[in-house]
């Protein structure tokens, strides 16, 4: 743990010309007024013995906790708009000093295992040694009431973990590191991170998920790395391209790669030329030499992504299906009586195509007929007794596919058995899906890499059928794999453009079919009502109060929708009054404003909150885009409980980075949702 570094020399003294004298303030955080997690930049409250009301503090403070001891280093700004700041250039945590200040740094939820209550009976029983007690004879906690031998070893292993990840903060911190990512570091390395980052820092940037390539850099020019290192040049190259597929590319021209690698390093371009040759003798890119003359230039995997795709639809292809015995006209005709339906010529033609075909897609927008035609498709070869498997990329989406078609589905990574320990997919080539077809929904959602171990898995006998919108959103990965596969003309595709009587009665489908056709949507109200307004506000102020009155009051009284659960609110942005950031804020404040919380920097998770997974986290087998709702808090443990549909995830503290507010969401992250958009 932390050591009062009152008997030690400083090790953020630092002379900085021109800027004056730097002043260090002691005290306690007391809360944070504001923090961006992603730039690590903080306001935060600080109660100081040498001050006669609390302090505020800006600058790097993410890492820390309320209740914590810090000795800050920095200067006291001021400014017509802002009273007296201390502006923090770096910190340290200090041992609290008194038995109150120890109660309340251990009551913070600093460590698993200790709330304030069991910090208060701590306190009661060591004073001023109990942090000593904690951490030189960890045996003496079950002379507490309510610690026994189990509680008291968990304790002792928390503390331990909380002591080294404080070492590592302290030294990423004194190499100009945001201490955000000092948690992410300590999981990936352990107790050999320091000495790691140590040998190499630009490991970080290829090693560590959420820590970034201008991370990297600072530890190295702390440490006296030139700007020149191949290490860095390679560590920029593979930022770039990480950042390149992020925006969906699989692969970039190797002179625009270049040009942006020498704009981003500020290095000549032979460094930059040498690093990508060495990168691609390593086998961490792949340059193709194309007969147009042009180098793309791939990340591995994303080669391997796409070349993979290729060679198994080509395989599935070839291959011969497992014979059916069915007369087509006399299945679609049996559909039709049975499901008391006629189907249009293009869903007949659909229907024909999946009964014959290796592979298809279907397209087409919404209300055009693609939900019929999976239970149509389903119908006829269930009674041939062909084996057929469903699944969509999101959770959400398997869920609606499940209720439409009266059929199990699930998501194409259950589908596939992730195993979270090896990070792999245990259904590939070698343990085939068994099934004779596959439908797979939303298709458009799905990028290269998850095609790929997609299309590992289905057997050459295998069919299978792709649906989605091609004119939806593209998949938040990288590649467009729907669309690529349409334009190929290689794999037989239907299009399916005649909107049906019911779906004309929808004015959302109406109006979808509209903007594709560049026309602007219809906004005045038919006869007999619709499910489209436009409420128009001129001001930012008036829009959200707009909005806020239509989440928190009359859609819920008009359609009778539950305002968490079936509401939606999505935002082309994520600053600003009506971005992401501020509606989920304002709409917890009047959805769900009290009950069992926890706070990770300036949020605050409380049961009953609508969630969003933000990134891909194989070990708890959850996704970027899952939406959730906090079913338990244990601020003690510092953990906290999601459920998704049928499903509950325990996460640590460290993991709540991944996860964000979904009262409102972007655009993008509500694409294959199933709860209403308003």
């Amino acid at each position: 743990m932390p050591e009062n570094s009152r008997d030690k020399p400083d090790p953020f003294i630092v002379q900085r010309d021109g800027e004056g004298e730097s002043s260090i303030l002691e005290g306690v955080l007391e809360r944070f007024v504001y923090s961006n997690e992603e730039t690590s930049w903080s306001v935060a409250k600080i109660e100081s013995p040498s001050r006669p009301s609390p302090v505020t503090a800006t600058g790097n403070l993410l890492g820390v906790q309320p209740g914590e001891s810090l000795r800050l280093r920095g200067r006291w700004t001021t400014d017509p708009r802002h009273p007296e700041q201390f502006k923090v250039e770096s910190f340290i945590t200090v041992a609290p000093a008194t038995v109150k200040g120890i109660e309340r740094y251990l009551g913070s939820g600093l460590v698993r295992g200790i709330g304030k209550v069991m910090a208060q009976r701590l306190t009661e029983q060591f004073g001023l040694d109990t942090l000593d007690v904690i951490e030189n004879a960890p045996e003496r906690l079950t002379e507490v009431a309510g610690i026994g031998s189990v509680r008291s070893a968990r304790i002792r292993d928390a503390w331990t973990e909380q002591r080294e990840i404080k070492e590592v903060m302290l030294f990423l911190q004194s190499n100009g590191v945001p201490t955000s990512h000092a948690i992410r570091i300590y999981k990936e390395y352990g107790a050999r991170a320091i000495a790691i980052v140590r040998a190499n820092p630009y490991r970080l940037a290829l090693e560590v998920l959420g820590i970034g390539f201008k991370s990297a850099p600072q530890i190295a020019g702390n440490m006296g790395i030139a700007p020149t290192s191949p290490h860095r040049a390679e560590a920029g190259i593979l930022h770039l391209l990480d950042r390149f597929a992020e925006e969906g590319h699989l692969f970039y021209p190797i002179e625009d790669l270049l040009s942006a690698a020498i704009e981003m390093l500020q290095v000549d371009r032979a460094i930059v030329g040498r690093a990508i040759d060495t990168l691609a003798l390593a086998g961490h890119v792949v340059i193709e030499e194309r007969p147009d003359g042009t180098r793309p230039v791939y990340l591995k995997r994303l080669h391997d992504a796409e070349t993979g795709i290729a060679g198994l639809i080509a395989r599935l292809r070839a291959a011969p299906a497992r014979p059916i015995d069915i007369d087509e006209e006399r299945a679609v005709a049996w559909f039709e009586r049975t499901a008391g339906i006629a189907l249009a010529p293009r869903q007949i033609e659909a229907l024909r195509a999946a009964i014959r075909s290796k592979i298809l897609v279907i397209t087409g927008g919404p209300g055009t007929g693609k939900t019929t035609l999976i239970r149509g498709i389903i119908r006829i070869l269930e009674k041939k007794g062909q084996r057929i498997l469903l699944c969509s990329p999101t959770g959400r989406a398997a869920k609606r596919m499940q209720e439409t078609t009266g059929r199990e589905a699930s998501t194409i990574h259950r589908l596939l058995e992730f195993n979270p320990r090896t990070r792999a997919f245990e259904r590939d080539r070698n343990r085939p899906l068994k099934a004779d077809l596959v439908i797979v929904d939303e298709f458009s959602m799905v990028d290269a890499p998850l095609a790929h171990d997609l299309f590992k898995a289905i057997h050459p006998s295998c069919r299978i059928v792709m649906v989605g919108d091609v004119d939806q959103l593209p998949s938040v990965g990288p590649g467009s794999v729907l669309a690529d596969l349409i334009r190929s003309e290689r794999v037989p595709v239907i299009r399916l453009e005649t909107i049906f009587r019911q779906a004309e009665m929808s004015r959302i489908i109406v109006n979808a079919h509209r903007v594709n056709r560049g026309q602007m949507p219809l906004s005045e109200e038919p006869p007999g009502g619709t499910d489209f307004f436009v409420v128009e506000r001129a001001e930012p102020e008036a829009a959200l109060a707009a909005v806020e009155s239509l989440i928190v009051e009359r859609i819920p009284r008009r359609f009778g929708l539950d305002p968490i659960a079936e509401i939606q609110v999505l935002t082309p942005m994520h600053r600003g009054l009506l971005g992401a950031t501020n509606l989920n804020a304002e709409l917890q404040r009047l959805l769900n404003p009290t009950g069992l919380s926890i706070s990770r920097g300036n949020r605050v998770l409380r049961v009953g909150d609508k969630v969003l997974q933000t990134r891909n986290n194989y070990d708890l087998d959850v996704y970027n885009g899952d939406i959730g709702r906090i079913a338990q808090v244990d601020p003690a443990e510092r953990r906290v409980w999601i459920r998704y549909d049928e499903r509950t995830v325990a996460y640590d503290h460290a993991d709540l980075d991944e996860v964000a507010l979904a009262y409102a969401c972007s655009i993008h992250k509500a694409q294959g949702r199933s709860t209403r958009a308003w």
